[in-house]
């Protein structure tokens, strides 16, 4: 996928979050190919960098440059068994309502309700005790689309 970012952030490995269109990006002519290939609440990961340079009002430089992106991988913590590493997976937010010191790893950006989801990585064990009594695995994904 390609899209434009700010010439300051446009760094290969560079990760963000895409929360929606600013108001300035409605009637820009450039709109359908730097929003158009993005979901909001998305985590990209920035794979390369192009040359071309465009105006544009919203980024601190008032430049755009071209990037291929792809879906950023995903930390996460999940209770969930027989997780192995290459196995998929649907993504279905814990119950869980206490605020503690794991809470962005158990909801991480990036991830949505029943995402298609594969395993990269299992960490295995996460060594620190969850308040909840949840056995916890620490796994990096990838998204099945």
């Amino acid at each position: 996928m390609i899209t434009l970012i700010g010439k300051d952030l446009a760094k290969e490995g560079q990760e963000f979050i895409y929360l929606g269109p600013a108001e300035e990006c409605e009637n820009c002519r450039f709109k359908s190919s730097c929003l158009g290939s993005l979901e909001p609440n998305r985590k990209y990961v920035i794979t390369e960098v192009k040359d071309n340079e465009q105006k544009c009002p919203v980024h601190a430089e008032g430049k755009v440059i071209p990037v291929e992106i792809d879906r950023a991988k995903i930390s996460i913590l999940t209770a969930s068994k027989n997780i192995f590493e290459g196995s998929t997976f649907t993504y279905n937010a814990p119950e869980c309502d206490e605020n503690c010191d794991f809470h962005d790893l158990c909801f991480p950006d990036g991830l949505v309700e029943n995402d298609k989801c594969i395993v990269l990585g299992n960490e295995g064990k996460h060594k620190e005790e969850c308040k909840k009594g949840y056995k916890l695995n620490k796994l990096t994904l990838g998204f099945v689309i």
